[in-house]
Parts: C-alpha cells; sequence; structure tokens
C-alpha cells in the first residue's frame, strides 16, 4: 500500500513537461537583487521619470530675480514721483495769495480774479505779492531819467564805486501793471518777485495800441473782444508777435521791470538767466551781427559784481528810444520816506541796443516759455482792466 504512491510520483516525474509552461530559473550571480531602496526601472514601474534641467532652473530663477527686482525699484521710483508731485501741488496752493473782489459790480469776467489796492502803516498804496519774503509791491513808483544827457552810458570800471542817482531834477510816475513769483526746476524753487510797471503817462499809448489790434475804431473793447484779446495775449505765438510789434514801434515809450529776490543770490547768476533769455529771444540775425555782440558784452559787464541779498532791489528800465537802464538798490540808506528810499538806488550800467532791451522785455510779457508764467497772465489781467475803460483814463485799481 505505501509502495504505490512512490511508483506513482517517479511515473509523473519522468513526464515531459507540457509546451507553454516555464519553469523557475534559479537566481544567477550576475543578475541584480533589488531591494526597497534600489530605483526601480521605468519599464518594471511603468511610471516616466522627470529629467530635471538645472541649467534652466537657474535662468528661470535669475529671471524672477530680476524681474522682482525692476518691479520694486519701478515702484519705489513711482512713490517718490508722486510724493514729489503731490508735495508740489500742495505747495502751490498753500502759497495762492488770497484774492479779493475789487467790485463785485465792475464789468468783466475777472472781476473776481483782481486784488485790492491797500495802504501800508504811512499811507502809501501796496498790492500783495502773496510771498511771505515779498509780501507787498508799490502800487506807483518814482523814477529819474537814467539815461539823461550827461549820465555814463557804459558800466563803471569799479562795480563798488558806482555814482548814486539824484533826484534833485524831475521824476516820472510808473504803475504797477501786473507781477508774479519766478521759480525754477519742476519742484518750484522760488527765486524772485517781479512787477512790469509803465509811466503813467504813457498808458493811454498802450490802451489805444491794444485796443485797435482788435477794433481798428474803437476807444474801449466789451466783454467778447477782451476775451480775444487776452486769448491773442497768452498764445504763444500771437502774443510774442503783438509785443514784439508794439516794443518795437516804442510803445510803451517807458516801463520798467522791478526784480527783487526771494532769496540771497549773486549778480552772475540774475545775469545768466537774463543772457540765456536774450539770446533765445534775439533770434539767430543778432547773434551774428557785431553791434548786438558788443551790447551783450556790455551788458555782461553791468553783472560782473558781488552779491545781491533778499529783498534788494533791482530795476530794468526801457526808455523812449529802447535804451536799457540797471539800477541797484542794496537799501545803504535806506528809509521810509519815498525819497530817501529812491535815492539809494545807483545806476549800475545803461545799454543802448535797443534789440537787448525788447528781447529781455519779451522774456516776461510773451513767448512760449516765459521767466514767471503767474507773471505774464497777471500783467494781462492788469491790461485787461486798461483797455476796459476809455482811452485816456488810468485804471485807479491794479492787478
Amino acid at each position: 500500500m505505501l509502495r504505490q504512491p512512490a511508483a506513482a510520483l517517479r511515473r509523473n516525474l519522468r513526464r515531459p513537461i507540457a509546451e507553454g509552461t516555464t519553469t523557475p530559473r534559479a537566481r544567477t550571480s550576475d543578475t541584480p537583487r533589488r531591494t526597497f531602496l534600489s530605483r526601480r526601472d521605468a519599464k518594471e514601474t511603468g511610471r516616466p521619470v522627470e529629467n530635471l534641467n538645472l541649467g534652466r532652473l537657474s535662468q528661470k530663477s535669475q529671471e524672477y530675480e530680476r524681474n522682482r527686482r525692476v518691479f520694486l525699484w519701478s515702484g519705489a521710483i513711482a512713490g517718490i514721483v508722486s510724493f514729489c508731485y503731490t508735495a508740489y501741488k500742495l505747495k502751490q496752493e498753500i502759497s495762492k495769495p488770497a484774492k479779493f473782489d475789487s467790485d463785485p459790480s465792475a464789468p468783466g469776467a475777472d472781476a473776481a480774479d483782481r486784488k485790492v489796492v491797500i495802504h501800508d502803516e504811512d499811507g502809501r498804496e501796496i498790492v500783495a505779492t502773496g510771498n511771505s519774503t515779498v509780501p507787498t509791491f508799490p502800487r506807483t513808483i518814482e523814477l529819474p531819467s537814467y539815461t539823461a544827457p550827461g549820465q555814463a552810458t557804459s558800466p563803471s570800471s569799479d562795480p563798488l564805486q558806482t555814482p548814486a542817482l539824484s533826484l534833485s531834477g524831475a521824476t516820472t510816475e510808473y504803475t504797477l501793471v501786473g507781477l508774479g513769483l519766478r521759480t525754477v526746476t519742476f519742484i518750484g524753487i522760488q527765486v524772485y518777485v517781479v512787477g512790469y510797471y509803465v509811466a503813467t503817462a504813457d498808458i493811454a499809448a498802450l490802451q489805444s495800441a491794444l485796443v485797435k489790434t482788435v477794433n481798428p475804431i474803437a476807444t474801449t473793447l466789451v466783454a467778447g473782444e477782451r476775451d480775444g484779446l487776452r486769448g491773442r495775449l497768452l498764445d504763444p505765438v500771437e502774443g510774442e508777435q503783438t509785443w514784439d510789434e508794439l516794443l518795437a514801434r516804442g510803445i510803451p515809450a517807458r516801463s520798467a521791470f522791478r526784480v527783487v529776490p526771494v532769496r540771497d543770490t549773486d549778480f552772475h547768476h540774475l545775469r545768466d538767466g537774463f543772457v540765456r533769455a536774450i539770446q533765445g529771444r534775439a533770434g539767430p540775425a543778432a547773434a551774428s551781427d557785431e553791434i548786438f555782440g558788443e551790447a551783450m558784452r556790455q551788458f555782461r559787464a553791468i553783472f560782473n559784481r558781488g552779491s545781491v541779498q533778499k529783498r534788494k532791489e533791482l530795476l530794468l528800465v526801457r526808455d523812449e528810444a529802447g535804451k536799457l537802464s540797471i539800477a541797484f538798490d542794496d537799501g545803504a540808506k535806506g528809509g521810509k520816506k519815498k525819497e530817501e528810499a529812491a535815492g539809494s538806488r545807483k545806476l549800475i550800467g545803461i545799454v543802448d541796443d535797443e534789440r537787448v532791451s525788447r528781447a529781455l522785455w519779451l522774456n516776461y510779457l510773451a513767448g512760449k516759455n516765459v521767466a514767471s508764467e503767474p507773471a505774464r497772465k497777471n500783467i494781462v489781467e492788469g491790461i485787461m482792466e486798461f483797455v476796459e475803460r476809455p482811452v485816456g483814463t488810468v485804471a485807479t485799481q491794479v492787478v
């Protein structure tokens, strides 16, 4: 009974292996052994292997950092610019002078923009400038004839030895037309206050000439005509053409610019600004002219002197012939009386060439880039008050 299973087993082992079946193979020594830490082959696992490109990753990282720096710098610059612009606009609003209605019933759309002429403690008429350092300008000033015969027509050889002008002779009254503040750079650094004065006796001729540019047969302008003249004077091209023609004809015959610094400066700084303005307005023809070149050298020599303290007065006076007289008040004989204050002015030089004074006047009155846009606009508004009245009458209130 026990031998039959053994015989059956031997018979089964001798049978051939059926086709299609496999037998386990013994593991050879060259077959790698896989452990739980070894990496499975892609064919074995069926999952793709991510190929890492370190160079590309480094490049992307650098680009990210560069873009991040650009973004941060752009934000910082934008913040600084916006801060400066906001501060500038706030400064503009704070520095605006208070406006008063001179006469609510007065004709003209600009009545609300007129300032009241007030009186100081000595009873003199003054006009507010809106600047704390130079708060007021006199409504009228008395000036002698700086270019009268017998006076020097060239600057003194010694800048410190300039003759004081005597007021024993006749003087001429000048009336303030308009004023404004000269600023530089985009943040509006204040340099000086400038006022435009016209001889009171010559205002009628200026009225007539301006009225006739709009209506040749009129003696005064109505509201629509005044608006047309205002737009013409404020236009960069038409305004410069109008003033250039008037000044070439000697209208107004006598006028002056009063410059009062609001900070300490020097004559060289003022000279550089004036020279650039004259050269820019005179044109290429005058620049190549020897006579004009000599006049410019004379003009530069006049300003070959020292410092100019704030609140000191510099006068640029143009006479009937277009001669430019430059006077300076250093306050050496300063006083409250008109005669004492005027007596401290000293003539520092005269330039005969009419083109020099005309170009300097245009720098304040007209053109695309003027020395002081507030002054130009205020001068135009002052002129509007002149032309709304009949020719021959002087406005009782300016700016």
